[in-house]
């Protein structure tokens, strides 16, 4: 027993615990309903999120799951969640938990350049959808795909730590993983794909996600041995000397390694060890451009997908204009469709982007798609500073088709400053020691 029939009403959720399991209970049009209550990504839990209608929106970074299945309905989540048996006797709620492991969210395709997270849930995606025949993925990289996310917030980080899937998941759903091999050429005629080995693949629909890279400085020395290049830039807090309106104009060595930084300005900087860390650019490779979708996130070319950083899509909460949002979950989305479409199954991208970020320990929420937050007095994007899940109640509208007016956001703006000052003054006059208790409004 977790609670009583009246304790819960419609559009409301709450955390309970069952043995040793964290389950979400969810009220929703009158029927109870029970899921896992962390989030697939990275384990947020559920119950501080967003309800709206059967779905429920991650408080940190807006992936949506079915409240009556447990199946994941927006990125960025990797799987599903388990869903648990609900009865209802004598006005008291009873929940059986399902110990089983939650199914994976499969979902690829036939042939994917690349190994970020748009090729995993193309590949995933494909064998959700029961699609049997042969696929595969290259990457000239090493590594299987990995959460890029974490790099810049997790310093310490091991390669194995931070796998979306291992490689027997690979094995067990048949799906082939190229590593250390570079597509040189596509012939988009003759649907075929060379690669640096002078081997030639031939494939029947082909998704391009090669995603960014980061970029390099184009100066004598690059060749030394002792510098890496940082696909994400890093900065310490201190033990930090800047040269402002400088840059690199060569780096010298001796026996093959950096020893020297030559600036613009004259100063030489000695250096046991470069590291450049100056932005990232699309790796096109074997493509002049990015690449323009159409409709289903196919390109121009016959049986050509493309997703993530390099594709220009349009963005249906801006009315189909065509945007390029280089980020983790409309990747993973437009993998998603692209798959779908591979298998003649249309279906259009309807996500709503949703970005974050942690800095100085600070959580940074974004939803929307345009670099400004009104147009036309209508709230098109929204930004919060440690302030969960507010972002997430917007993107929950946007996603539904409701209209934000600027009037309204300034309004509720306006009405949480008064909330705080309220706060403010509440503690001011309590006595030291007294425990103070307030609900924040959402």
């Amino acid at each position: 027993v977790v609670c009583l029939e009246s304790d819960l009403q419609d559009g409301q959720m709450m955390e309970v615990e069952v043995g040793q399991h964290s389950v979400l209970l969810t009220r929703s049009e009158g029927q109870y309903s029970a899921i896992g209550n962390q989030c697939t990504h990275y384990g947020a839990p559920l119950s501080k999120g967003v309800i709206s209608g059967n779905t429920v929106r991650c408080p940190w970074h807006g992936a949506c799951f079915n409240v009556h299945t447990g199946d994941l309905e927006e990125f960025p989540g990797m799987d599903c969640l388990p869903c648990h048996k609900v009865k209802i006797q004598n006005s008291k709620v009873y929940v059986t938990v399902n110990t089983k492991v939650s199914r994976q969210n499969v979902m690829v395709y036939y042939l994917s350049v690349s190994v970020g997270a748009a090729s995993l849930i193309c590949a995933e995606t494909l064998r959700q959808e029961n699609f049997g025949g042969r696929i595969i993925m290259v990457t000239r990289d090493d590594l299987l795909p990995y959460d890029k996310t974490r790099l810049s917030k997790v310093m310490n980080v091991e390669n194995d730590s931070i796998l979306l899937r291992r490689m027997e998941f690979f094995q067990q759903y048949d799906i082939e993983v190229w590593l250390r091999k570079e597509v040189m050429s596509v012939d988009t005629d003759k649907k075929k794909v060379t690669f640096d080995d002078g081997s030639v693949e031939s494939y029947d629909q082909l998704l391009i996600s090669t995603g960014c890279r980061a970029k390099g400085l184009d100066v004598p020395g690059m060749k030394l041995k002792n510098f890496k290049l940082l696909f994400l830039q890093m900065l310490s807090e201190k033990n930090v000397k800047f040269y402002m309106n400088d840059f690199v104009m060569e780096i010298k060595g001796v026996d093959g390694k950096v020893k020297e930084v030559v600036l613009k300005s004259g100063y030489v900087i000695p250096a046991d060890v470069l590291i450049v860390g100056i932005g990232e650019c699309n790796a096109y490779f074997f493509l002049s451009a990015c690449i323009s979708c159409l409709q289903y996130m196919r390109t121009n070319v016959p049986s050509v997908y493309c997703g993530g950083d390099l594709a220009t899509f349009p963005l249906a909460m801006a009315k189909n204009q065509l945007v390029n949002i280089g980020h983790w979950q409309m990747a993973q989305a437009h993998a998603r469709i692209a798959a779908l479409n591979m298998l003649d199954k249309p279906t259009e991208l309807s996500s709503v982007p949703f970005y974050w970020t942690v800095l100085l320990g600070k959580t940074i929420r974004y939803a929307g798609g345009l670099t400004h937050t009104c147009t036309n007095d209508e709230v098109i994007a929204a930004a919060s500073l440690n302030y969960d899940p507010a972002v997430s109640a917007v993107a929950e509208r946007f996603a539904a088709g409701k209209i934000i007016t600027k009037k309204e956001a300034e309004y509720v703006k306006s009405f949480h400053l008064w909330i705080i000052l309220v706060i403010l003054l509440v503690f001011t006059l309590t006595p030291s020691g007294h425990k103070i208790s307030y609900y924040r409004f959402n």
